[in-house]
């Protein structure tokens, strides 16, 4: 009998919920993976109030309840306004309200402190802020000692649990004394691919159109994307580190970062030579390069290519997987290992859900 009553309390709990009413900022790759999400029964608590691209914006409920708006926001709507999107969020009914900050954009990134000092919620893709400089994300501390809170989970290995375990752990006492990984998913797959039977471009250009790079693959191989990620968990470790005090090794060559993306596309080439050459060296040795991220109990944070034996758990990776070693003083005798598919915008977009059903 117990188990009859049961499911009509639960039910009645869920119809309960209070509604969470949301701006989404960014109807990009991930946001329009979230929109998609909106339209499953996961997300009924949620109620989108507006969506914006970078030039337009939407704030008509029946406009928002169209499954193309995504679509139909890159020629209709109004002219970009945040001030009338928080206008929109404001007057709403909702306890629960969120801004959604699914864009990689630097501007928006530094508003994130004062949205939350206005007592709104803020959940992020956008790693500008966590990830960048030092007084921005002590702002953003401040403003969430204040009481808001900060959904950020898919601003690193696209939801993997990496961020919510070192939060866990650091609140149960325990502190971390090595950190070590493949953050970026891209740059996993190009050297979980990278045998040396093809050059290295060949391969770039490929994983460029599967959409495993950013339509410019510097932003990858310069190494900046990963150290924002190993900033962003040195700081949940409580390592409050400057950008400038993570060495990083970018791969592409002095004569290629100034050119325009045509330009640099039609001159990939000239990666191959170098990077053949550190292949074969390793490969002699009986060793592997993968781009890996490192952080040590002293702070010390590096970013870049390393040649790792054969047996290093790095070298068991699959596609675009990330993975994230973590050495502790309770996990110290063999590492904590997160492991699974750090890129792709379905599973960065169920990442910012669920940061999002986590106010509720």
């Amino acid at each position: 009998m117990s188990a009859v009553l049961i499911e009509p309390v639960q039910a009645s709990r869920a119809q309960a919920a209070p509604a969470i009413a949301a701006v989404l900022l960014g109807t990009g790759v991930v946001g329009g993976a979230f929109l998609k999400l909106l339209n499953t029964p996961a997300a009924a608590s949620i109620r989108l109030v507006g969506a914006a691209n970078s030039r337009r914006q939407q704030t008509q409920g029946e406009q928002l309840a169209d499954r193309a708006l995504r679509e139909k926001l890159k020629t209709h709507g109004d002219v970009r306004n945040d001030a009338l999107l928080l206008e929109a969020l404001e007057s709403h009914g909702a306890t629960v309200k969120v801004i959604i900050d699914a864009t990689a954009c630097g501007t928006l990134a530094s508003r994130h402190a004062e949205w939350l000092a206005r007592g709104y919620h803020v959940v992020t893709a956008n790693k500008s802020l966590a990830g960048g400089d030092l007084p921005g994300w002590r702002a953003l501390q401040a403003a969430l000692a204040q009481g808001g809170r900060y959904g950020d989970s898919a601003t690193v290995g696209a939801g993997l649990p990496v961020i919510s375990t070192l939060r866990r752990l650091r609140h149960c006492g325990d502190a971390l004394l090595t950190l070590e990984g493949v953050f970026s998913g891209s740059l996993s797959y190009l050297f979980n691919q990278y045998d040396g039977s093809q050059p290295f471009s060949a391969l770039l250009r490929r994983a460029r159109e599967l959409g495993y790079t950013e339509p410019d693959p510097r932003s990858d191989l310069s190494g900046e994307d990963v150290a924002r990620k190993l900033l962003i968990l040195a700081r949940c470790a409580g390592f409050a580190l400057r950008p400038d005090e993570v060495e990083v090794e970018s791969l592409v060559p002095e004569s290629l970062r100034q050119l325009d993306v045509e330009s640099f596309l039609s001159r990939l080439e000239e990666l191959d030579e170098p990077l053949a050459t550190r292949y074969a060296e390793a490969k002699a040795r009986g060793g592997s390069l993968r781009f890996l991220a490192r952080l040590n109990q002293r702070g010390r944070a590096r970013v870049g290519l390393v040649e790792v034996p054969a047996n290093h758990p790095a070298t068991r990776l699959y596609g675009t997987d990330n993975q994230f070693a973590l050495s502790t003083t309770r996990y110290n005798s063999q590492p904590l290992v997160i492991q699974g598919p750090g890129a792709g915008p379905e599973v960065t977009a169920q990442a910012l859900l669920g940061d999002v059903l986590a106010l509720a």
